[in-house]
């Protein structure tokens, strides 16, 4: 396994290869809501070593890219060691804003968001879906993002990953973003947590409320399961609507959401040898027998995954969506 850990000084243009200055490397990615993180030591640095906040990094396994981004955090100690923090482009869409998006697909509003804060766009996925009405006002980019690919999920039944693809900011259906590679028993997996639950995203009914200006109240529809009301009690979500939104599009997207959360979630943690390139909105092969309630052999959603190099070997842990 050959690693290439390469910093450029932006001031200078000077290139320095780290890999062998390091003790460790770690790399975590998230499905939604933060940018790739990538954190490394430097041990002792010397030897002219310079770079600041803001400059470049790039780290690649055996010829491939894995990372590329910037440095946002440093610690040095007495001993001159470095502890480095770097993030991807999607850190950029932390800042706040505020947008009125009608009639536009979720790639769309990407599209204007990168142009407005000059961050390059990568591949974009067309998703068919244009949003009717989307306000928001002083929210973070990337949770209007975040939100408006989760509409996306809603009224179409397609998942959807927003990352940033080391050339700009992509969005791609998670269905095409299958990676070859089985991990389960004999194959890759060390380790695993197999979890089941009502309690985090668990809904049973399902409520949106539309603001009246000519009635003072909100108008609301409600999607429910009357079934497993009776089994669990109630499990109400509560949202409010866009007021320009109409009736029938209210009743099909409670229905969806109900579709989506009126189910008990299963996941998994687990712990594996490490496979470059996998990351969080990859869809990998699980088989492992006697989960509990199941013999689980199927593609799995990966909602997070971080890798650790160090000392030459490459190991990964990953939490999966519900399966």
């Amino acid at each position: 396994m050959t690693q290439e850990l390469l910093v450029q000084n932006k001031r200078t243009g000077q290139v320095w290869d780290i890999a062998n200055m390091v003790e460790s490397v770690e790399l975590t990615t998230e499905r939604t809501g933060a940018p790739a993180t990538l954190k490394f030591n430097i041990v002792a640095a010397r030897g002219g070593l310079s770079f600041l906040e803001g400059d470049t990094v790039r780290f690649s396994v055996d010829g491939q890219l894995q990372f590329f981004g910037w440095v946002f955090t440093k610690v040095k100690n007495r001993w001159y060691d470095i502890e480095c923090t770097c993030y991807d482009r999607l850190r950029y869409l932390k800042a706040n804003a505020s947008y009125s998006f009608y009639d536009m697909t979720v790639g769309d509003m990407i599209a204007q968001i990168a142009g407005d804060l000059e961050v390059g766009l990568g591949e974009i996925a067309d998703t068919g879906y244009k949003i009717p009405s989307f306000i928001k006002e002083d929210a973070s980019c990337l949770d209007i993002i975040g939100e408006a690919v989760q509409q996306t999920l809603l009224n179409t039944g397609k998942i959807y990953v927003f990352y940033d693809d080391g050339d700009g900011l992509a969005l791609k259906e998670a269905a095409a973003m299958t990676v070859p590679v089985m991990v389960g028993d004999g194959s890759y997996l060390l380790d695993y947590e197999y979890k089941t639950d009502i309690d985090e995203m668990t809904y049973n009914s399902i409520k949106l409320a539309r603001p009246n200006a000519e009635t003072g109240r909100a108008d609301v529809v409600e999607a429910k399961s009357n079934t497993n009301i009776a089994q669990w009690g109630l499990l109400q979500l509560y949202q409010i609507v866009d007021e320009s939104l109409n009736t029938a599009p209210m009743e099909a997207q409670a229905r969806a959401s109900l579709e989506y959360y009126n189910r008990r979630m299963r996941t998994i943690s687990a712990e594996s040898l490490g496979v470059p390139g996998v990351r969080a909105g990859n869809m990998l092969l699980m088989q492992v027998r006697n989960l509990g309630d199941v013999n689980l052999n199927q593609y799995v959603l990966l909602e997070r995954v971080t890798h650790t190099y160090e000392n030459q070997a490459h190991t990964m842990s990953f939490d999966t969506m519900s399966i």
